[in-house]
């Protein structure tokens, strides 16, 4: 089945065909307010936002009728420090609504030709501010600002919920890759929700992560809310860099997820494949070296597809020590090319599922001499 076309929904349930709708991004399952909702259109989309707005602060699950609660759930934790030589690493990050165009130029510069389609759709970002939120860092962008620490720092983040009516519902931040107590997963857990996993609009929470020697990599963080699916598809992630204490960080770093957008929320008459929130070449990230730097890209799958990282003229060795140009990356896991520069001129960057590809999950990489 092409990936881009609009699925047609049968009159009730999931048949092959949505089946494999699933899979190529046609259909969306959500479970909100323990309802599973098939998300087959742009009124799904709003009945689920419905459905997570009416969403409750969960009380004690003791207080429950009908929750279990266990020993672990009566656990309680502290709020780690760095380790000796380590720093607190601070950001003041908050989740905001915007108009966000995922071809800006409205081209594709690879093919010469326009852009076919409606580019402009409210996504729901992670947004930097300066200290105690007195301004924004710059213009919204996606993925949200990359986190960055060394081995035995704390990274602290400052997070605010700026929803408000159009996105009137509790989000969260939730990492990979570091080390947090319970209180500072960024989960919901329905009954069992501890304080960070449940932000409402307006409200601000201060999560503490810890970056150990087994955190060393780069990991994607994401809303893990009550409606951490269709936030996600949204806009709401961003990437955490963690790395040996003293090293050096490469002369050019990059950080890609390639992801879409679904239609149902996006208005769109078609799935848009992505590379940062953008589609095709001219869109997408440029990134620019010289011979002779250090190069590491950075790629994080960021929807339920599999993928595929192909940068032209270039190979690398991967976790293994193969030399590979090619590999694949699954939902939420992370390739990373690193490899001294030797190669000048415009190369192409892509996702090497045809379908992506042509769909606008490519762009340049230019190297000086």
């Amino acid at each position: 089945m092409d990936h881009d076309d609009p699925l047609t929904p049968p009159s009730s349930g999931l048949d092959r065909r949505n089946f494999l709708g699933v899979a190529g991004g046609g259909l969306l399952l959500c479970t909100v307010g323990g309802q599973k909702v098939e998300v087959k259109s742009a009124a799904d989309v709003g009945k689920v936002d419905k459905a997570a707005a009416s969403v409750k602060r969960p009380a004690a699950a003791a207080q429950k009728k009908g929750s279990k609660r266990e020993r672990v759930d009566d656990l309680r934790f502290g709020t780690p420090g760095p380790a000796p030589g380590g720093r607190r690493k601070e950001y003041w990050i908050e989740a905001k609504p915007v108009r966000w165009n995922v071809a800006p130029t409205g081209r594709d510069e690879w093919m010469g030709k326009r852009v076919p389609r409606k580019r402009t759709f409210t996504a729901f970002v992670y947004q930097q501010y300066t200290a105690g939120f007195a301004s924004p860092m710059g213009k919204p962008r996606m993925p949200g600002p990359t986190l960055n620490a060394e081995v035995g720092d704390v990274i602290v983040v400052n997070f605010r919920n700026g929803g408000g009516k159009k996105f009137d519902q509790a989000v969260t931040m939730h990492p990979h890759g570091v080390h947090y107590t319970p209180d500072y997963d960024g989960v919901y857990l329905g009954d069992f929700t501890r304080i960070g996993g449940f932000v409402e609009p307006g409200e601000e929470f201060t999560y503490t992560w810890e970056a150990k020697p087994d955190s060393v990599g780069v990991w994607p963080y994401h809303d893990h809310g009550p409606n951490h699916t269709l936030n996600s598809l949204r806009g709401l992630f961003g990437a955490i860099v963690i790395r040996p204490k003293g090293t050096r960080p490469p002369d050019v770093e990059t950080v890609h997820f390639m992801h879409s957008f679904p239609p149902q929320v996006t208005g769109f008459d078609s799935l848009v494949h992505c590379i940062n929130g953008r589609t095709f070449a001219g869109n997408t990230p440029t990134v620019r070296s010289k011979v002779g730097q250090t190069v590491a890209w950075h790629v994080i799958g960021g929807d339920g597809n599999f993928h595929t990282f192909h940068i032209h003229g270039h190979r690398w060795k991967d976790a293994a020590g193969q030399y590979v140009d090619d590999p694949t990356l699954g939902p939420n896991e992370t390739v990373s090319a690193v490899f001294t520069e030797d190669n000048p001129g415009r190369w192409l960057y892509h996702c090497h599922v045809f379908s992506h590809q042509d769909a606008g999950m490519a762009g340049w990489y230019l190297v000086e001499p």
